[in-house]
């Protein structure tokens, strides 16, 4: 299922803006060097092994440059890849084949590089129970598709925004003179602006964790940076009534120990800050 923050005005927005900016006035090497009327086609090719991502936006973008080009889609997103498979190819005005190219291989290489990540890690925590999580840790203005691509690669989707949920980190607890501050300071605030959005805490203590406990009217507590055995106690003292998320510093060799904490959440920003884009071309063939 598509990510709800995917509507057709959100995906055509942002090719408009993303074209705009590589275009300008014009792709001049393409106008100069080929001729108006010459038609062509070409082939995305897998230099990598992964998970691809960025299918479906690939063709949107094609249909974008120009509505008469012909994409047929070989391997859909979500598909595992190696080195020489093909992902698709395009048929159509050679202008427009060059023009859309490097705007559909940023996505794709970018998008799978995090669906293959994330695909990785989720691997690694299977059997848990535990969700794995993306963060607020994107790239300007192309957060959509990072988190599409987390989504992809079978991780889940934290908040999108400042807008959709209230998370207190540690830098809210500090300035609003600590937890139990925080907490009834928002919850004041929600009621007064007459939100209905759900409240996180970030904790990095399990002193922090019973002052959460002990205020309540949240719906998460997070576990920062805390050890495995500081975990397990926070934990067992939250005992089920709010969910637990974790975060901080982990890693491939310690999500497997974080998971079977029992918490409900690992949050991981390196997802989309941290991971390797997946190596693929786009190649003209006769």
């Amino acid at each position: 299922m598509r990510p709800t923050y995917l509507t057709e005005k959100s995906i055509s927005e942002f090719i408009a803006s993303a074209l705009a900016e590589d275009i300008g006035d014009g792709d001049h090497s393409s106008l100069a060097a080929i001729p108006n009327d010459a038609q062509n086609q070409a082939r995305l090719l897998i230099k990598g092994d992964g998970i691809l991502a960025g299918v479906e936006l690939a063709t949107y973008i094609f249909k974008a440059v120009d509505p008469d080009l012909q994409v047929a889609v070989l391997l859909q997103d979500g598909a595992k890849v190696k080195y020489g498979d093909i992902g698709l190819t395009v048929k159509g005005k050679a202008q427009s084949i060059l023009t859309a190219e490097r705007l559909v291989l940023n996505c794709m290489q970018r998008m799978s590089g995090i669906a293959t990540y994330t695909n990785s890690l989720q691997q690694l925590i299977a059997g848990t129970g535990a969700k794995l999580l993306d963060t607020r840790k994107t790239t300007p203005n192309f957060r959509m598709m990072e988190k599409w691509a987390v989504v992809i690669g079978g991780g889940h989707n934290h908040r999108f925004g400042l807008y959709d949920m209230v998370m207190l980190k540690d830098n809210h607890v500090d300035y609003a003179g600590g937890v139990r501050e925080a907490i009834l300071a928002t919850q004041r605030y929600l009621q007064d602006k007459g939100k209905d959005l759900k409240i996180e805490v970030e904790t990095r203590n399990l002193q922090e964790v019973k002052e959460a406990l002990d205020t309540g009217g949240i719906h998460r507590i997070m576990l920062d940076n805390m050890d495995i055995d500081t975990m397990r106690e926070a934990v067992k003292l939250i005992g089920g009534r709010y969910e637990v998320e974790a975060s901080g510093g982990i890693t491939e060799t310690t999500i497997r120990a974080v998971a079977e904490c029992g918490v409900d959440f690992i949050s991981v920003g390196a997802l989309t800050h941290s991971m390797k884009s997946l190596d693929i071309s786009l190649k003209a063939y006769k």
